[in-house]
């Protein structure tokens, strides 16, 4: 067996070790057989249950030009390993272990002593054995320090301003002079919809019809999308952080976004409005403007409004 071969299988502190050479003035931390459960995967069986998932992981690190005089603060901790961990595995559900493995060492890498990270993942209840990915991530040493929001790009100041409309808003003709306020105010715009009123399909399995009721919303967004160019669909937390970053417009496509949540809405599907409250607590929105249809109740900790769809007309 060639050393290639053996080193592809072997743990991440081998691989480390063996590539020790190029850079002999790193040290090494690690953790190893950390197995935490957790609900991941892109399979149906794999959704609405946990599974074992073991994490190894090698972090080479910069030492410390001065005295370490057996200080704590002065070497990366163990701790920054697990919590990248823990932060990852509460954000959002996840399909890919490649996806957690990546943004694992992105948060190990913020932190200005860590040069490169060895990451195994596995999952060790899908197969007879352990199924896994291991990456290899570096950044250059004169690299600056990069910056990790908690919530991948959810920063304070955007806080966007999200807004429901009903079906009569999105054919009234007022619609686009609408769009240009919103877009000119100081909050990034997040458009959301219900179904539109044409029945959807009938299922006699909840489930099914949590998934069918969930695109038929979706439908309604290519719908209002057809509308006005700036409106894109964005079915992901990742995609509609970076338009609020880059000031466009999304329209919420929630199939996905739904059904990943770890902490999932209580309102069903079929009652969009309670469902875009929901989404718009997680973006934790600087307002929700509800146009057309009856005027929402009150939420505490939300700013709500509500205009009638038949006054859309450009906004004073």
């Amino acid at each position: 067996m060639t050393d290639d071969i053996r080193l592809a299988f072997a743990s991440p502190v081998e691989r480390a070790a063996a590539l020790a050479p190029a850079h002999p003035l790193r040290d090494r931390i690690s953790l190893r057989d950390h197995v935490v459960e957790v609900e991941i995967g892109a399979f149906q069986a794999e959704r609405g249950a946990s599974q074992r998932v073991r994490f190894n992981v090698v972090v080479e690190v910069r030492p410390n030009p001065a005295p370490l005089e057996d200080d704590v603060d002065r070497v990366l901790s163990y701790d920054t390993i697990t919590e990248a961990i823990e932060e990852e595995l509460s954000s959002e559900r996840l399909n890919l272990l490649e996806t957690l493995a990546d943004r694992i060492a992105e948060r190990i890498l913020a932190e200005p002593q860590a040069m490169r990270a060895f990451i195994r993942i596995e999952k060790l209840d899908r197969g007879p054995g352990a199924l896994g990915v291991e990456i290899v991530r570096d950044r250059p040493a004169d690299a600056p320090r990069p910056v990790i929001p908690a919530d991948h790009g959810a920063e304070a100041a955007h806080h966007p301003l999200v807004v429901f409309l009903s079906n009569a808003a999105i054919a009234a003709p007022g619609l686009p002079r609408w769009l240009d306020g919103w877009i000119k105010g100081p909050h990034p715009v997040v458009l959301c919809v219900g179904a539109a009123d044409t029945p959807a399909p009938q299922s006699a399995v909840p489930p099914a019809q949590r998934r069918i009721d969930l695109l038929a919303i979706e439908q309604n967004a290519w719908v209002l999308a057809g509308r006005d160019p700036r409106c894109v669909v964005r079915g992901s937390r990742t995609e509609i952080d970076w338009a609020m970053k880059h000031g466009q417009v999304s329209v919420w496509a929630p199939y996905k976004i739904v059904l990943d949540a770890l902490d999932g809405p209580s309102a069903g599907p079929r009652d969009a409005l309670a469902l875009a409250i929901w989404f718009a607590r997680g973006l934790e929105a600087a307002e929700m403007l509800v146009v057309g249809g009856e005027a929402p109740p009150s939420c505490d900790g939300l700013k709500l409004a509500h205009i009638p769809a038949g006054v859309l007309a450009p906004p004073s």
